[in-house]
Formats: structure tokens, sequence, C-alpha cells
């Protein structure tokens, strides 16, 4: 059972309808926000405990919980080709270790329209209290898809028509110079070491972001936001 901490975590939880087991809130704690957590509760007939604050840091992994927990799933599952059939843009990220930065991409990723996340079972982050605590609750909102092989997850979306576009500093062409065609995948990779030779051969496009300074390239959750954010520019300037 995975334990998601924080106001806006929990009740963005709570406003997607995920399966919770339970809710603690430290006793003392008031005001609209926890009033709207408990009245969300109520509504979804979710148990509700109210606990002295030492318990709850004892449940939760960080201290930073903010006088509220949840014990259930951090994601509804998301079944691939239900999530796929009609996207227009996923995120595919090639081994990012950082639950921070995991989930400040999926954070991005739904605040820029993207429809998915992509990540590996494996030499990634997982979809853990940290990651929910750094989406802001976005993960509630977002499905993030979890697969085997990078490589043959990008051949399998390839054959369905996607696009694929790597975000790499060796990319030969800026990220501002190329139209992106429909519909779109956005490859990252992971933190320090980029993406790996055998998933940039694999892209359709490499694509680079333009740096002014001496720093070679930007944090992926950056990097996620520059890409993304220009993808859903254009969306609104085609319609």
């Amino acid at each position: 059972m995975s334990v998601i901490a924080g106001i806006h975590p929990v009740r963005e939880a709570l406003r997607a309808g995920q399966t919770l087991d339970r809710v603690l809130i430290a006793k003392g704690a008031g005001g609209p926000k926890i009033q709207e957590i408990v009245d969300l509760c109520r509504a979804a007939s979710i148990p509700i405990r109210f606990e002295p604050r030492d318990a709850l840091d004892r449940a939760s992994s960080t201290p930073v919980h903010q006088g509220v927990i949840a014990f259930g799933a951090v994601q509804k599952a998301s079944p691939r080709e239900e999530v796929l059939a009609g996207a227009k843009c996923l995120v595919l990220l090639d081994g990012v270790e950082d639950p921070h930065n995991l989930g400040a991409i999926i954070r991005t990723a739904h605040a820029a329209g993207a429809d998915a996340v992509l990540t590996p079972e494996r030499r990634a982050a997982g979809l853990t209290e940290t990651v929910a605590k750094a989406s802001a609750g976005a993960i509630a909102h977002l499905p993030v898809i979890r697969i085997g092989n990078v490589r043959q997850e990008m051949a399998k979306l390839k054959e369905a028509g996607w696009w694929i576009y790597g975000l790499d500093e060796r990319g030969e062409q800026a990220y501002s110079d190329v139209e992106f065609s429909a519909p779109t995948v956005f490859v990252l990779g992971g933190e320090g070491k980029g993406l790996h030779e055998h998933v940039r051969k694999e892209c359709d496009v490499l694509l680079r972001i333009p740096m002014a300074g001496a720093v070679a390239s930007l944090n992926v959750s950056v990097a996620a936001g520059v890409i993304l954010f220009e993808w859903a520019r254009r969306q609104q300037t085609a319609k």
C-alpha cells in the first residue's frame, strides 16, 4: 500500500476518484483545505482518523506531510491501449531515476496538456510518495504507464503512426525550427546520461535546446517544460 502525503496530493487523489483505504489528519489541523479533504472523504465513504502529528511522522517517509496522509494506490491503473487511443502527445522517459524529477515532469506534462507519461519498470524512479508529492497532485490526473524496454516501446509507437522526437544536446536541429508531426512523442533521457545510444538511433528527429550560457544542458524536468509548452503553444496557434 502506498502513502500519499500532503494537502494538495491527497486532495487531488480524492478529486480524481482514486481508491483510498483511509486518510489520517493531524489533530489540531484545520482550515478550508483540510475541511475540503474531510468533505471529499465523507462523500466517498473513505474512513478518516485524527491522529497525533508524531503518528503521521512515523507513517510517512517525509515530515513535510502538512498534517494529511492517505493510504492507497498512488495512481489508478491505466491500460496502455485505452490511454493511447486518441492521444496526441506522450512523454517517454529513458531512465529518469530521481523521483523529484519524475514528479516534476508529470506535473509539467499534465499542465501542458500531454496525454500520458511512459517510464520503464527497471532502472527508473517508481511511483512513490515522493513522486506524488513532487507532482503536486498531477499524478492523480495524468496516466503514468510503466513499460518494459524503451526501444521496443518506441518500435510499437512508430508502428502505430507516432512521430518520435528525442531531446539531446547533440541534436542536429533546434526545437524551435522543427514542425512537430502528430501524434507526437517526446523522449527525454536520464540525469547526467541523456538518451542511451540505442534510443537516440530510434528517434525520428533529435532536437536540441540552444544554450546561451556555459552550461551544456538543462535539468531533464526543465527541458521537459521547454519542449512541452512549445508543443502546447503550437496547439493553441493551430486552433
